[in-house]
């Protein structure tokens, strides 16, 4: 099996914080960028964050930038999303993605991504 499984989202009132994880399963999260994607109702799917394969660069979508930190933990097959300062903008649901054979770090296309998880609610209260 090959897939991701985003957990930690939640309910959460404007200035606090979620960490989100995404657990990833099978041959496909080594070696890869990784990356988080954020969609709203009505809205299209935005770039939030990623990280490359050893977790040396991140890139940051600029709604996020200075509040999110993403990372990632290889010999557990997983990848974080901290979010802190969250606002109610940021209410969205949230996807984990694995990115395409050796795409850039910075890659913010849905397209450059080829597997994706469930997703999981974030939700920002005034």
């Amino acid at each position: 099996q090959e897939q991701l499984v985003e957990s930690g989202g939640g309910l959460v009132q404007a200035g606090g914080s979620l960490r989100l994880s995404c657990a990833a399963s099978g041959r496909i999260f080594r070696n890869s960028v990784m990356g988080w994607f954020r969609q709203a109702p009505g809205k299209e799917r935005e770039f939030v964050a990623s990280i490359s394969w050893n977790g040396g660069s991140t890139y940051y979508g600029d709604s996020v930038k200075g509040r999110f930190t993403v990372s990632r933990d290889n010999a557990k097959n997983t990848v974080l999303l901290q979010m802190n300062s969250l606002k109610p903008e940021d209410s969205a649901v949230y996807y984990c993605a694995r990115g395409r054979s050796m795409i850039p770090v910075g890659s913010s296309s849905p397209s450059q991504y080829n597997y994706w998880g469930q997703g999981t609610q974030v939700t920002v209260s005034s």
